[in-house]
């Protein structure tokens, strides 16, 4: 295994995992934002459950490799709709900039590991 995919899988999974607790619990500000951008807080909880789920792919993955570029490609396409969110309620680059981030770690994760994607199941 990459030792690159290791160190982002792990920072990742750290990251979303507590990103979707957060929501999940209702932390104030997580709860502010999502009433910022005009989004009801039922979806707050999807958002949060999505962001475990990706992050349990990602420690999967240390184990299996297709889950975590499964888990990557998750993660990215949900930080791509962050970034539209922000840039529909036009947030500013430093309001933006942790979901670019965010954003562009699973997609080089996920360059990483995309000949491990054809094995994930389903697939």
């Amino acid at each position: 295994m990459d030792i690159a995919a290791i160190v982002l899988q792990s920072l990742l999974a750290l990251a979303f995992v507590g990103a979707g607790i957060s929501k999940l619990a209702g932390v104030k500000a997580h709860v502010d934002n999502f009433n910022h951008w005009g989004l009801p807080q039922w979806f707050r909880i999807v958002t949060g459950l999505v962001e475990v789920v990706g992050a349990a792919a990602l420690v999967v993955g240390f184990w299996d490799p297709s889950w975590a570029a499964a888990g990557a490609l998750w993660l990215g396409v949900t930080m791509l709709v962050a970034i539209l969110v922000h840039v529909r309620v036009k947030d500013s680059l430093k309001l933006t900039f942790p979901s670019i981030v965010l954003f562009v770690l699973p997609v080089a994760l996920l360059i990483i590991e995309w000949d491990a994607l054809a094995d994930f199941p389903g697939f």
